[in-house]
């Protein structure tokens, strides 16, 4: 005798009929205090997400009681804010913790897909001398595009033998090259480079460098720290300045580099899944690699809607490597030495 098989839903079992459904969870119906407690945006910001990700996450599905785009991205931005699938989230919308990673598994590829559409350099030479202008008038250093740096995300040990995402701290992590233009709003990001790799490694190896390295920026630079070699397209510190031009100049470097600085902070500060405080992501390095897509997408996209990153809450300095590290990082081509003496010379004299 054939006995029939029932397919059951993990949230009816959990909550049973009495329980919310999964699509009476309305935004009306909560305060914007309420959002921005649990979910760290405020009502309209997730009302443009509903419909930016809509048709993504609308998907046809097997299951009988198929969650609503709405009620996926308050489970995913929940997740990205708070760093935990904590039982209280869940509850909130009423869905289980399976459900909620299932969530947070939609709305990451929904936003990683649209990476391209927010996160880009301006497209335009016009664009692209306001950006300098805007840069020049922070600290007096001209030419400069962006800033670039590092930053690393702790994950979960992809296995015992893989020792290529342990970092000099000896944790599992992603080195995350990003470059940011003066307002915080990400220009570049690549988030899938192993921890063990030193910035210097990731910045050489990224398309980045590939973009750079083919000359489509004359007179123009990016700034990065000592960790990186200096190049035509890539403005360093001087590891010991000596003469006043020298020391002018590494002043309005550090000054107009400090916006990376700022905005990483910003970045951990508000979506709490990136800064370890909650331990590391419980993914594997390529799902990792999409969450910390993800949220640059979003980082971006707050700014769009007005969401000023300098007024966010920031958590303490970050911590930078030992200067040690650095002394190696100097270049030995006369060429790039002279771009950076004659821009010091014309600049900072």
């Amino acid at each position: 005798m054939a006995i029939p098989i029932t397919v059951l839903d993990c949230d009816l079992l959990l909550y049973g009929r009495g329980h919310r459904t999964l699509d009476r969870f309305k935004l009306d119906d909560v305060t914007d205090e309420y959002l921005m407690s649990m979910y760290g945006f405020p009502r309209q910001f997730i009302y443009y997400l509903v419909e930016l990700l809509g048709a993504s996450l609308s998907r046809p599905t097997q299951r009988s009681r198929a969650i609503s785009p709405e009620t996926q991205i308050l489970a995913a931005l929940g997740f990205y804010t708070s760093g935990s699938f904590q039982t209280r989230m869940g509850d909130a919308i009423g869905i289980s913790q399976a459900s909620m990673s299932r969530c947070v598994a939609n709305v990451t590829e929904a936003l990683v897909e649209r990476a391209p559409q927010f996160i880009h350099f301006p497209a335009d030479e016009a664009s692209m001398q306001v950006l300098k202008d805007e840069f020049y008038g922070l600290a007096g250093m001209p030419g400069v595009m962006g800033v670039v740096d590092c930053i690393h995300v702790a994950i979960k040990a992809p296995n015992a033998e893989d020792l290529s995402y342990v970092n000099r701290k000896g944790l599992h992590s992603l080195n995350c090259l990003m470059v940011c233009d003066i307002r915080g709003a990400l220009m570049t990001v690549e988030t899938h480079w192993p921890g063990s790799l030193q910035d210097y490694a990731v910045l050489q190896q990224s398309s980045l460098s590939s973009h750079f390295e083919a000359g489509m920026h004359k007179d123009s630079w990016l700034l990065g720290d000592s960790s990186f070699f200096l190049r035509t397209w890539l403005m360093t510190p001087l590891h010991i300045p000596e003469t006043p031009a020298e020391y002018r100049y590494n002043m309005a470097h550090s000054a107009t580099h400090s916006v990376i600085e700022k905005t990483f902070r910003t970045l951990c500060s508000r979506f709490r899944c990136l800064d370890g405080s909650k331990g590391a992501l419980q993914y594997s390095p390529e799902k990792s690699s999409h969450i910390i897509l993800a949220c640059c997408v979003l980082h971006n996209i707050s700014l769009e809607h007005g969401m000023d990153i300098w007024s966010s809450p920031m958590t303490g300095p970050m911590e930078q490597p030992p200067e040690e590290a650095y002394e190696h990082m100097e270049s030995l081509d006369l060429e790039v030495d002279r771009i950076r003496q004659e821009l010091m010379l014309t600049h900072f004299s």
